[in-house]
This record gives C-alpha cells, sequence and structure tokens, in this order.
C-alpha cells in the first residue's frame, strides 16, 4: 500500500525529473551507439533496474550487494568511460554560445551585422572537381560549436570561399593539402588542421583516415564535414558522427544550405 501511496503523490516536479533523466540517458546512449561501451552501458541500466527492484520488494541482501557495487563501480566507470567522458565534456566546452545565428537571426528588432553566408555552391563544385580528378579532401563546415581547438593545430588563414581556392589547398603538390581545412561563414580559417580519429565505430575498410576523421569531428561537434576519396573520388558527408545519406551532389548542396543557415 505504501509504494501505491508513493505512486499516487506524484507530482509534476517528478514529472520533470523523469523527463530530465530520460533525456541524459538519450544523450549518454547517444554518445556511446555505435561503439563497444554500448554493451557496458546497456549492463550497467540492467544492474541499476534491478537493484532498484530488489529495493521496492525488500530484498535486503540483494539490493545491499548491487547497492555497494554501484557506489564503488562509479570510480570504476570513470576509468572505463574515460574517451566517453572527454568527448561528452569536449562538446559542451566547445560550444560558442554567443555565434547561435538561427535563435538572433530571428529577432528583426535586434540591429546585428549578419554573417556572410557560406557558399555551398562553391564547396560542393571544388568537391566535384577534386572527385573527377581522385583528389583528397577534407572539409568541416563549423555551426554552432566553436572550432579553434582545432583550428589552433593548423595554419591560421583568413581566405574568402572560391571554388579555385579550395581546389589549390588540397592540390596534390601544395603544401597546404595535408590535413583537413574548417570553413566559418564563408572563410576559411585554418588549412592542415588535425582533427581526433575515431577508432571504434565500425564503417567501411574502403575508407580511411579522412572519412574516420570526419566521423571523430562531427561526434564531438556539431560541425559538417566533407570528405573526398583519393582511392575512388567518392564525396562523402558526415553530421553527428553519421554519414549524411544524398543521392547526388546537388541534394547535397540543398541539405548544406538549410543546416547552415
Amino acid at each position: 500500500m505504501e509504494i501505491v501511496n508513493d505512486i499516487l503523490k506524484f507530482s509534476l516536479i517528478d514529472v520533470i525529473d523523469v523527463i530530465l533523466v530520460a533525456l541524459l540517458l538519450y544523450y549518454v546512449y547517444k554518445l556511446v551507439k555505435g561503439t563497444v561501451a554500448i554493451n557496458i552501458f546497456i549492463g550497467i541500466v540492467i544492474i541499476y533496474i534491478i537493484w532498484k527492484i530488489t529495493q521496492a520488494l525488500q530484498m535486503q541482501l540483494l539490493s545491499n550487494i548491487l547497492g555497494g557495487f554501484i557506489s564503488v563501480g562509479m570510480f570504476a566507470l570513470i576509468v572505463v568511460f574515460q574517451q566517453e567522458i572527454r568527448k561528452f565534456l569536449l562538446m559542451i566546452g566547445s560550444t560558442n554560445f554567443a555565434s547561435k545565428r538561427k535563435f538572433f537571426s530571428q529577432l528583426k528588432f535586434l540591429k546585428m551585422e549578419e554573417s556572410a553566408t557560406t557558399d555551398v555552391d562553391a564547396i560542393i563544385s571544388a568537391c566535384n572537381k577534386m572527385s573527377a580528378s581522385k583528389t583528397g579532401a577534407l572539409i568541416v563546415l563549423e555551426r554552432n560549436n566553436n572550432l579553434d581547438f582545432l583550428a589552433n593545430t593548423g595554419d591560421e588563414m583568413n581566405i574568402k570561399v572560391t571554388q579555385p581556392i579550395i581546389e589549390s589547398i588540397f592540390f596534390k603538390n601544395s603544401p597546404l593539402h595535408d590535413g583537413a581545412i574548417i570553413i566559418q561563414d564563408n572563410i576559411v580559417k585554418a588549412t592542415r588542421v588535425i582533427l581526433p580519429v575515431n577508432n571504434e565505430k565500425n564503417i567501411p575498410q574502403r575508407f580511411g583516415l579522412r572519412h574516420r576523421a570526419a566521423v571523430g569531428v562531427t561526434e564531438r561537434t556539431d560541425a559538417i564535414a566533407i570528405a573526398v576519396s583519393e582511392e575512388t573520388g567518392q564525396i562523402s558527408c558526415f553530421r553527428d558522427g553519421e554519414f549524411l545519406p544524398f543521392t547526388d551532389t546537388t541534394e547535397l548542396a540543398d541539405i548544406l544550405k538549410k543546416d547552415l543557415v
């Protein structure tokens, strides 16, 4: 009866609490999805649910054992999920709250200087040319998350985005072709950028380091990455650590224009 009475006392604060926990679990799941850590995460959730059930049923012995395991296990989790925790903190720390362009663009009464729109057509045209010549390329398009912590690993630039500029950067004999470029508001912000490489997520073997780097940077930030394969000339796009499906580059251009508004 006491359990039934507790359920009937469910307040609005309790509903909000449950929703927030559900959101937290969803984003944690999204963070570890596709990695070896997902099985550990599911195992922990199952043990926690069993622990709560044993508490509700007043199974003291089993409840104490599982409770002791969970309390001590928190330190072990920090070691087990070291990479995932680092990704989460890096994602939060790299967020640039002052650059929420979509939000401020709705406030018409604010006289704000609008940033230049990224020339998606120039980028796609350059990718098509590099694809035809099988020139490897890795282009990172900055959105809301500030990528200065990555740009600092390369050479600082301040060049307007044009098709010839992008092609010349990734030209095989160019000293700037190695690594990625970061584009912010139609400006090439940095070249020869070193990106974090994802070694956990399973991607087809035909894809190399460029594609793993594209997965890595889009997992940690909200950036979009475009990779051109040096072996096949195939153009791939990544968002949220996943391949972005598109039928042709015209459709890809339309998707990017919507995402970069």
